[in-house]
């Protein structure tokens, strides 16, 4: 479909046609789920970028003018603006929730498991390269072998509390790897920024 034939369609929209808005979004989706897809790297996210964004430009589309540019760059703006939005309130929620893993004795409620085990297995992956050797071990072998602390403390050869600490520190750690703050902005996946 052709530019002009988005404007008539945004005018209509404007006026309150839900034929056009039909036309408009059968039109369109494809390229904004794309943009919203290469942003978050998710489909069930992106799925709901797209769906706010269609609310948007339906509640907005006396707000669209010509002269400032075309139908699909103002499209895109609206989706790359819904789709940080998304990601910053992402980042706050694994922060919360990272936040909420440890508490203050250093033990990590077994209910809490399946967040750890839920996020991207190779977004953890390279997180944890980049914590010391130590508390990964820990981290690892508790959280994916699913063995208790004393069974790591003698595996490990370390005494129970270090193995305990080792859990925390690796955990307070992974909240400051750039791998999963570039993940919930998102950037690119396994890239690291020198």
């Amino acid at each position: 479909m052709n530019e002009k034939e988005l404007v008539r369609l945004l005018s209509e929209m404007a006026n309150g046609s839900k034929q056009a808005f039909d036309q408009f979004y059968e039109t369109t989706i494809s390229f904004v789920y794309q943009i919203a897809l290469s942003i978050v790297h998710n489909h069930a996210e992106a799925e709901d970028i797209c769906h706010d964004v269609f609310l948007e430009v339906y509640g907005k589309a006396k707000q669209y003018s010509e002269d400032r540019g075309s139908v699909k760059a103002w499209l895109a703006v609206r989706t790359r603006s819904r789709s940080l939005d998304r990601l910053r309130r992402n980042k706050w929620l694994l922060t919360d929730r990272l936040e909420e893993l440890v508490d203050k004795k250093g033990k990590v409620p077994a209910t809490e498991l399946y967040f750890l085990q839920s996020i991207e297995k190779h977004i953890l992956i390279d997180a944890l390269k980049e914590i010391p050797e130590n508390q990964r071990q820990a981290i690892i072998r508790s959280y994916f072998h699913d063995e208790t602390h004393g069974e790591i403390a003698l595996k490990m050869n370390k005494p129970l509390g270090s193995v305990k600490s080792f859990i925390r520190y690796g955990i307070n750690n992974l909240q400051k790897q750039k791998s999963l703050v570039q993940w919930v902005m998102g950037g690119s996946r396994g890239e690291k920024n020198e």
